[in-house]
Formats: structure tokens, sequence, C-alpha cells
């Protein structure tokens, strides 16, 4: 896939300004219990929303509008919700041991309507120490469960998330908001431009590698590591809502949104046409290592997909199948009748000639 910056003026990649929650089908859920992401949980995403008092909105420490409201509860419900948060707390980090949970306690309870999930964020206080940590609740979406788990299995992260009926518990995933690094960080003496650059280039392969959706640079985070003599980067997905969700193959290519023109200008002033592809190689053959030794949990999950019917229009898979059909001009697209179909056949499209190279080298190490 060729690198390079959509036309100027051009405003078609623009997602869809509200994307329905489609339910989490029987097939998915036992999925989710024979994987250990479904787990009974003390609080639900019902009983966070029913029993809001009222909201206050949430200031940063410059005094600007989050988009976030800190929700208040009436004492009648509060210890019920506040004990079921740490215990939740604790399912997610130490796998249901409560008995670090006595020094822990919940500082905070914030709501975004904003967001297309309506998020809560819960934040979880150390009182011996005062440090904290975040957690989200959400309403349980197929998509973004598919979303979630695909990362899981193709991606270098590991997620952690449970599901309870309809409610998503997920790990905050730490890092800079892509949107606030282009401002804060990016022009930075200490920034190293061409690992950013080579990390960039690396998330838009795997973004498109696997149908992830609406990647603008507020829905994503960069964490920073110290290296030996300089920093690595690491560029993460953090909105699953538009797993496959689109119609318009752009959508998933994170270099076409305008959001990310920083990145993608970084990329083409610091790396050359065969770095960008050797790096897209890298990220493919890797993505490739990882189908290999998750094959029988992903095409369980695929296969699961391919019968979720409803994840996306019809209008909009009959325009995303058309559209990969003619970038790639391979009419196999054409044949798939599901989201589920059209994910499995991109892995197949963009992954079989690294899982070739890779079964040939597995063979000749083991003759």
């Amino acid at each position: 896939m060729q690198f390079s910056v959509p036309p100027a003026g051009d405003g078609s990649n623009k997602p869809s300004r509200k994307k329905p929650i489609f339910p989490v089908t029987d097939s998915l859920r036992s999925y989710l219990k024979q994987h250990g992401r479904e787990v009974k949980l003390p609080v639900s995403y019902r009983d966070l929303l029913l029993h809001i008092t009222y909201s206050v909105p949430l200031r940063d420490k410059y005094q600007q509008d989050t988009l976030w409201e800190t929700a208040l509860y009436d004492m009648r419900h509060w210890d019920f919700i506040r004990e079921g948060l740490v215990q939740m707390y604790a399912i997610l980090k130490t796998e249901g041991d409560f008995s670090y949970t006595k020094h822990l306690d919940v500082a905070r309870i914030d709501f975004c309507s904003f967001a297309n999930s309506h998020p809560f964020r819960i934040r979880i206080v150390n009182k011996f120490n005062d440090n904290y940590d975040h957690y989200y609740i959400k309403q349980a979406d197929a998509s973004r469960i598919y979303g979630l788990e695909l990362e899981h299995l193709l991606s270098p992260n590991r997620m952690h998330f449970f599901t309870h009926n309809n409610t998503l518990v997920e790990e905050h995933i730490p890092g800079i908001p892509g949107d606030l690094f282009i401002k804060n960080f990016l022009d930075d003496p200490q920034t190293n431009k061409i690992r950013l650059a080579k990390e960039f280039v690396k998330f838009n392969e795997r973004s498109f590698v696997r149908l992830l959706g609406d990647m603008r640079s507020y829905n994503f985070v960069v964490d920073i590591t110290p290296d030996i003599e300089d920093y690595q980067y690491r560029i993460r997905a953090i909105d699953f809502d538009q797993q496959s969700y689109e119609g318009r193959k752009n959508l998933y290519i994170p270099q076409f949104f305008k959001e990310n023109r920083a990145f993608v200008d970084l990329c083409l002033s610091h790396l050359n046409r065969e770095s960008i592809e050797q790096y897209q190689t890298e990220e493919r053959t890797m993505m490739a290592f990882r189908v290999a030794s998750s094959r029988f949990r992903l095409m369980e999950l695929l296969n699961i997909m391919a019968r979720d019917k409803p994840l996306s229009s019809p209008e909009k898979l009959q325009e995303l199948k058309t559209g990969l059909a003619e970038h790639f001009k391979n009419p196999a697209f054409l044949k798939c009748r599901s989201i589920g179909q059209l994910v499995k056949r991109q892995l197949k499209q963009t992954l079989q000639k690294n899982l070739a190279l890779l079964q040939k080298n597995l063979g000749k190490f083991e003759d």
C-alpha cells in the first residue's frame, strides 16, 4: 500500500456520526465464556447510569472542558456502587483477589455523553499513597468486543477486558493521546522523529490489515519508553467501536485522516519509499507470526464473526467489499456476505505472502 496523503480539500474521509450498538450474540457470548472474558461483575453499566443524581462538567488542569462530566450519586446507592467498583478493579487487576481492596477507594466517576458508547471512567485511588489508576465501564457492543479481541490476537498489545451481560469493563490504556502529542511533544527536541515515523507506518499498516476504522489522532495514544540511548514509541488504539463498520476503504487507513496529517508529514519527510515498504513488511510479518501462534482461537472468533451479520448495514458492507476488491484487484471480496467474512478475506489477502514465507522457513527448520 502506497504511503501518501489525500488530495487537498478531500472531505470524504469522515466516519459516521453515530454508530448503533450491536448486541452480543449467543455464539459470541460462548466464546467469551470459553476464553475467560465473561465474568460475573458486582456492578453493571445500568446501575451506574440509572442512579446518577446529577453531574458537573470536568475540566483539566488548564480549566479547559474535557467533554467528561463527574457523576454524583445519592448516599442510598453510593455504598453499593463504591464497593462494587473496587471489587471490579480487583477482578480486572488481580483476578478477583479481594485481599488488596481494603486500602482502595473510588476517587471519582466520570461520564462522557459525547462518545459513541457513553462510557464511565472510574478513578481508583490507593489511600496509603494517593496513587491512582483508571478503568472504564461501557455498554457491551459486539463491534467493540470483536475489535478488542482482534487487537489482543493480532497486535503487539495484550488487552484486558471482561463482559457480563450488557456490561463491558476495560483496562485503561496508558499513553499520550495522539492529538495532544502533536500539540505538545511532536516538535520537542528530544522526540526521535525517525522512530516515531516508523511506528506510525506500522500502526497504519496494522489498522488496515485488520480493518480497524476511525483511527483519528484522539482515538489512539503514543506510549513512550526510554531506551538505551534514546526513546522507543508505540502507537496504541484506544477506541474499537469502528471495527469493520464503515463502508469507505480509506476510513481504515489512518494516513488519510486530516487529524493525522502531522504524523503523515513526519513520515514523508524522514522516511524514503524503501524504508516505508520495509516497515510495512515488518509489521505484516509480525502479524503473520501472531496469526500462526493463535490460529485456532483466531479462526474460532472469525467464524463466529462471519455468522454475526448485523455488524454493519448492507449498504456499507457492499461499499467496503467493492472498495477492497478494486484496491487489491481481487473479485473474491465480492463473494463475502458478512463483515466477518470480509475480515477473514482481508487477513488472507494482506498476510498470505508472509504466512507462506513463514510456513516455508518453519519447514526448513523442522527438516
